[in-house]
């Protein structure tokens, strides 16, 4: 068994085979966390677009008097 490991470590095609194998997996890796770093950026850009949005409506409907207020909510109401 020590002579079969001996000729794995010692044999410079089979290392380069197995180095070849570490790397494409590393650099699987590597693209598979660089993609999921991407998809939870986009998603904080559209949760940040979306509390904008909220914001905005929040600071018109404050400007509203109270009476068009419930003008408005009236017409909204389900009968």
């Amino acid at each position: 068994m020590s002579a079969l490991l001996g000729w794995i470590l010692t044999n410079p095609t089979i290392l380069a085979i197995g180095a070849g194998l570490v790397g494409a997996l590393g650099w699987g890796f590597r693209q598979r966390l660089a993609g999921a770093r991407a998809e939870r950026s986009k998603q904080a850009d559209a949760e940040a677009a979306a509390r904008d949005v909220a914001d905005q409506v929040d600071n018109e409907v404050g400007a509203l008097p109270a009476d068009a207020v419930r003008k408005e909510l009236k017409s909204w109401a389900r009968d």
